[in-house]
């Protein structure tokens, strides 16, 4: 599940995208109407959240024509987040094709809530389901992992993180820094944590933790899952 969040607030954007990603969604950012548009093409979301007042050198792309392009060429789930809590303007977002209107300051559990509820109502799933890779499964809810021939180990909250994340995308490095701020978030994490933590994993999973064969590092990029049998 891929959601697409627009505001021009980074501090609050990255706020938003961390509440998404601890609940296993795939995010990418834009910080103006132009760039959300783009971006919504390139990426294909499931759902949009996005910030009314977006920057004033593109005053015609503000919040609602976004909403309202969109709505114009998608049925792509769409909540508005806004300071704007005067009645003409909530009817007028749900007027141009908004599902939610979620006022700011709001708490992150209840935009996750709304995001699930609006999901819900089209027909997508939230839910964690088993993931399988190759030879190697993992169950989010009891997070328990298996590789295939073995018995099944039981995964920390940070070790669960990373390993779910990088299942994601079998076959591909993902850079330090998006490892880092999806497991702890901006400012959270440093490289030296994320290698501890890649290595307490190989520990549990990989048959050799010395020769690792599943997760693959790349000297100054980052890490990745091989593609296994």
């Amino acid at each position: 599940m891929k959601a697409l969040v627009v505001d021009d607030d980074r501090v609050l954007a990255d706020i938003v995208s961390f509440t998404l990603r601890r609940e296993g969604f795939q995010v990418v950012q834009a910080g103006d109407g132009e760039a959300a548009l783009k971006r919504l093409a390139e990426e294909q979301p499931d759902i949009v959240i996005l910030d009314v007042n977006l920057p004033k050198a593109v005053p015609a792309l503000d919040g609602f024509t976004v909403c309202q392009r969109i709505r114009e060429k998608s049925n792509i789930p769409v909540i508005l987040l806004t300071v704007r809590e005067d009645e003409d303007d909530i009817v007028y977002g749900f007027k141009v094709g908004a599902d939610d209107y979620v006022l700011k300051p709001f708490s992150p559990r209840q935009l996750v809530a709304r995001v699930q509820a609006v999901l819900r109502r089209v027909g997508a799933s939230t839910e964690a389901h088993s993931k399988q890779a190759g030879s190697l499964s993992f169950d989010p809810d009891r997070r328990e992992a298996l590789v295939e021939g073995r018995e099944p180990v039981s995964l920390t909250a940070l070790e669960s993180r990373l390993l779910e994340y990088l299942m994601l995308y079998p076959g591909h490095i993902l850079t330090n820094q998006d490892l880092i701020d999806h497991i702890w978030g901006p400012g959270g994490g440093d490289r030296d944590m994320l290698r501890q933590l890649v290595r307490r994993l190989r520990m549990k999973i990989e048959p050799d933790p010395a020769q690792p064969s599943l997760i693959e590092t790349v000297a100054g990029r980052g890490y990745g899952l091989r593609k296994t049998g």
